[in-house]
């Protein structure tokens, strides 16, 4: 880490050297697990949704059953 008063300069070909390095050390995942991955998460959007209409459809039932009362 720097010091606080000292500035340290900025080599352009350094840079993109390094940011060459730390490419080569990440994992990326193969086509197939992103496939799966991707599958699901749209199966956990759609069981969300299903869920959330179901609890909403639920509340508003009984919200204009209770309106109802009072009518």
């Amino acid at each position: 880490m720097a010091q606080a008063g000292t500035k340290k300069r900025a080599n352009p070909i350094a840079l993109v050297r390094e940011v060459r390095q730390e490419g080569r050390k990440v994992t990326w995942t193969t086509w197939k697990e992103t496939l799966v991955t991707s599958i699901m998460v749209f199966i956990m959007v759609a069981l969300a949704a299903g869920f959330f209409f179901i609890v909403d459809l639920t509340i508003s039932s009984a919200v204009k059953f209770v309106l109802a009362l009072g009518a």
